[in-house]
């Protein structure tokens, strides 16, 4: 095994858009502890805490395709937990290409997160070929393209509708709840659709998405 130091360097998470708030803000993963990307290597848990102590969200880029002339937004929460790097930020909708991003992103047109860092400490497995990241330096984040760790997304680019497309749902159901393909389109065709009437019919009420919540939770019962 061996320790190294590395140079700058970006890894790619894909987005999993799947609501869109009218301001701009989103929030889903940016990195997934544990799990092995394309480029081998894996980011283990504690890796940004250091530096995401000495910067501070306000202190880490939003930027498109890692290009430092195009900031796009600002990243409101960066935090590591169990799962991975946790991050929520809003566009800057103001700014036309930002304006442009959110509306791809909406779209299901772009897909990707990426984040920019130094390796401080690695560890490489030689039989494996996969490398540990202990200690990274983050110092950007960008929206991208093409997505080098596909596992981890973006889980909510909130819509001011308070719910998601039925597209949308059922990508939630088979990759977070569990259910198949077929069980996934079952709950919806048959449940998630009167969800979606209600919630025109009254829009925009704790109460009302409160008991949206409640309906859903039902459907999974039965």
């Amino acid at each position: 095994m061996s320790i190294s130091i590395g140079a700058d360097e970006r890894k790619y998470a894909g987005l999993d858009v799947e609501q869109v708030e009218r301001d701009g803000s989103f929030s889903g993963y940016a990195s997934l502890f544990g799990r092995v990307d394309l480029g081998r290597d894996v980011v283990e848990r504690g890796a940004f805490a250091e530096s995401l102590q000495k910067r501070g969200a306000g202190g880490i880029r939003m930027l498109f395709q890692h290009d430092p002339n195009q900031p796009i937004g600002a990243w409101k929460e960066i935090r590591e937990d169990a799962r991975g790097l946790f991050v929520r930020g809003k566009l800057a909708t103001g700014v036309t290409k930002a304006r442009e991003v959110l509306e791809l992103m909406r779209d299901g047109a772009l897909d990707g997160l990426s984040i920019g860092f130094r390796t401080v400490r690695a560890v490489s497995e030689p039989r494996t070929g996969i490398r540990r990241i202990r200690k990274a330096d983050l110092w950007e984040i960008s929206v991208v393209t093409f997505p080098m760790l596909p596992e981890a997304r973006v889980e909510a680019v909130k819509d001011f509708t308070g719910l998601p497309s039925p597209r949308e749902f059922e990508r939630w159901l088979t990759r977070d709840a569990g259910l198949t393909r077929s069980e996934a389109k079952t709950v919806i065709a048959r449940g998630f659709t009167h969800l979606l009437r209600e919630r025109d019919a009254a829009p925009g009420t704790p109460e009302r998405l409160a008991a949206t919540i409640r309906q859903a939770a039902k459907l999974f019962h039965q």
